[in-house]
């Protein structure tokens, strides 16, 4: 009699509102060694029972803070109803947040090149029977950064990409947007960034053939735009050049955007020019701060005036610049805020940055490099595991005060349609009416809108009470 295949499933509780490519490469992974693979995307479904009952392996991918919480919430729910299966989390915040997630039941916690452990995990339990693989130990190990040969990612099993988040244009119309990672990790350090504990410096590429077949089966879906998800495309910039030029090459009418680093825009500016003419239409940069002592802090290896720099060079390039920002951080003053929304209307970037970029608050998670600072954690609270990470209070209070308040009027104007300018304006007169001030007359020409896609990037804001109850 045939023996039915080991059924695993992958669940991604929340990317962005991307198609995850983190379960559809590990799909591609398992699916190639004999086991019966489902995948469950909670920002667009819910946990399904037949599905999950007869499931050996469950692995969720927590490629974010929000993901991870989300993936928490969802745990006594998949317990119930796979309740003989083993749990896994992968992905960035999976070790960090390794002696919560045993806590909670997790067998298997895997970082960094995760495909060939997440097969071994498969293995052993399909050797050893479903029986034992609540019970079962892990042997693999947490990180790996060894080198993957990598397949071309299965989407099959994934909802339709004209599902999931899609490409506005200044003039509103859209796109379908698909996305692509063209490599994973950073070679760089910065101080919050997730990345960095598990990666520790080291990034690795995904060929470019496999790339450029993971982008044409998304354009036969209908995407004419990609997202680009490297933490940065220029941290092998030959590599990323090759893979827009095999873009533009392939299909030349398909635009894309990438994540660049505001050093490397300033090191590669040479690059910019043929960018555009690949179709590159917007880059976001993680900017975080206008503040020296801050991105000190963050060590950003940037400058405040480095920032205008790089808005000036993707300007002449003919490129959108989407900055992002920790808006609020212990360092920040009432006075070092204004002087943020200062510097966004004086280079013109108003409708260039989400308010929800505006409301960020710095996150200290587990293993975060952030705690190497000398005397840093003394100031932290203790570790919260609702929060996952370790709670901060501003010696201002009024900066606490404002964030809560500024949160409470982007989430109000949000769900109103409320314009981007209009919701800036209001940030704008609280943050200095909370320092005593009289705001000013904002200047006329606040930029014009960019392209942009329909779901804000942030990495680390509050998920809803919607997404914590969705599953």
């Amino acid at each position: 009699m045939r023996r039915t295949p080991f059924k695993v499933v992958l669940i991604n509780p929340y990317e962005l509102g991307r198609q995850p490519f983190a379960l559809a490469e590990p799909a591609a992974w398992l699916k190639r060694e004999g086991f019966a693979v489902s995948c469950l995307d909670l920002s667009l479904q819910k946990l399904d029972p037949e599905i999950l009952e007869d499931a050996g392996l469950v692995a969720l991918y927590v490629g974010m803070h929000t993901a991870t919480r989300i993936a928490v919430a969802a745990l006594p729910r998949i317990k119930q109803l796979a309740p003989k299966a083993h749990l896994c989390f992968y992905g960035l915040y999976a070790p960090m947040n390794e002696a919560l997630l045993r806590g909670l039941g997790v067998g298997t916690v895997l970082g960094g090149e995760v495909e060939p452990a997440l097969v071994s995990v498969g293995e052993r339990l399909r050797a050893n029977g479903t029986a034992t693989g609540t019970q079962m130990s892990q042997s693999e190990p947490v990180i790996s950064l060894g080198r993957v040969a990598f397949e071309v990612p299965d989407r099959n099993g994934l909802p339709k990409l004209a599902s999931y988040a899609h490409l506005v244009l200044p003039d509103g119309s859209t796109r379908v947007a698909g996305f692509a990672e063209g490599s994973r990790g950073c070679k760089h350090r910065c101080r919050h960034c997730p990345v960095v504990p598990v990666y520790q410096g080291k990034f690795r590429i995904v060929p470019a053939d496999i790339v450029m077949q993971d982008i044409r089966q998304q354009v036969r879906e209908g995407a004419t735009h990609i997202s680009f998800g490297d933490p940065d495309f220029f941290n092998g910039p030959t590599h990323g050049m090759r893979l827009a030029r095999a873009l533009h090459e392939a299909f030349p009418d398909v635009s894309f955007d990438v994540t660049i680093k505001v050093q490397h825009l300033i090191d590669h500016a040479g690059l910019l020019p043929e960018l555009r003419r690949c179709g590159c239409l917007f880059i976001t940069s993680a900017v975080e701060a206008v503040d020296d002592g801050i991105l000190r802090h963050l060590d950003k290896n940037h400058s405040s005036r480095d920032f205008d720099r790089a808005v000036a060079l993707t300007r002449e390039a003919g490129i959108a610049l989407a900055p992002t920002f920790v808006a609020f951080t212990p360092w920040t003053t009432l006075e070092g805020y204004i002087a943020l929304l200062a510097r966004l209307v004086e280079l013109r970037l108003v409708e260039s940055v989400p308010p929800v970029q505006l409301t960020i608050r710095l996150l200290v998670p587990a293993g975060s490099y952030l705690l190497q600072i000398p005397g840093f954690k003394e100031k932290l609270k203790a570790f919260d595991p609702g929060l996952l990470g370790y709670p901060w209070e501003h010696a201002d209070a009024r900066v606490d005060r404002l964030q809560q308040e500024i949160t409470a009027w982007v989430t109000r104007s949000e769900q109103n349609g409320v314009a981007r300018r209009d919701v800036f304006a209001g940030i704008w007169r609280m943050a200095h009416e909370a320092a005593g001030l009289a705001a000013p007359q904002l200047a006329g020409n606040l930029g014009s809108p960019i392209p942009r896609l329909s779901e804000p990037w942030y990495c680390c804001a509050e998920p809803t009470d919607q997404q914590l109850q969705s599953f």
